[in-house]
């Protein structure tokens, strides 16, 4: 059973995506399961720290892209939006090149918050970073006429 109010499509998601920080670092929506959501992102000098290796705000950035747009399919999006309240993250294993990839699955999804977590592996399946994600689900801001 879909945990999803919303139904979309892996393209619908990457135009909503298009010129965000999730665009210019490359995070690219790549499937919809039942209860989860998957993202995947290039690792490459834009998003290195200076050792060489993958940034750990890229890694933040990449897990709360992935937990946030989750969330915003679990809500009726012409009532309520997502914003990200709180994350943390664990960074695990260093990676230098190659792709990462980013699951979102809930823990909790409420009417006013949710609780997400996030596993980045690498192109092994090795963990790389662990994240959770909480959401505030807030009433939608009127139009300015």
């Amino acid at each position: 059973m879909s945990i999803w109010r919303t139904p979309t499509s892996v393209e619908h998601l990457q135009e909503h995506s298009r010129n965000t920080l999730a665009d210019t670092i490359g995070i690219r929506v790549t499937e919809i399961g039942p209860d989860y959501l998957r993202a995947t992102m290039p690792v490459n000098p834009r998003i290195h720290q200076p050792m060489g290796v993958l940034h750990g705000g890229a890694s933040v950035a990449l897990a709360e892209t992935v937990g946030s747009l989750a969330a915003t399919l679990c809500v009726d999006h012409t009532l309520y939006v997502c914003l990200g309240q709180e994350i943390n993250a664990n960074h695990l294993r260093s990676v230098s090149s190659g792709t990462v990839t980013a699951t979102a699955r809930p823990y909790h999804i409420g009417k006013r918050s949710h609780v997400w977590s996030i596993e980045i592996r690498d192109e092994q399946e090795k963990l790389v970073c662990i994240s959770r994600l909480t959401i505030a689900v807030v009433d939608k801001p009127k139009a300015v006429a």
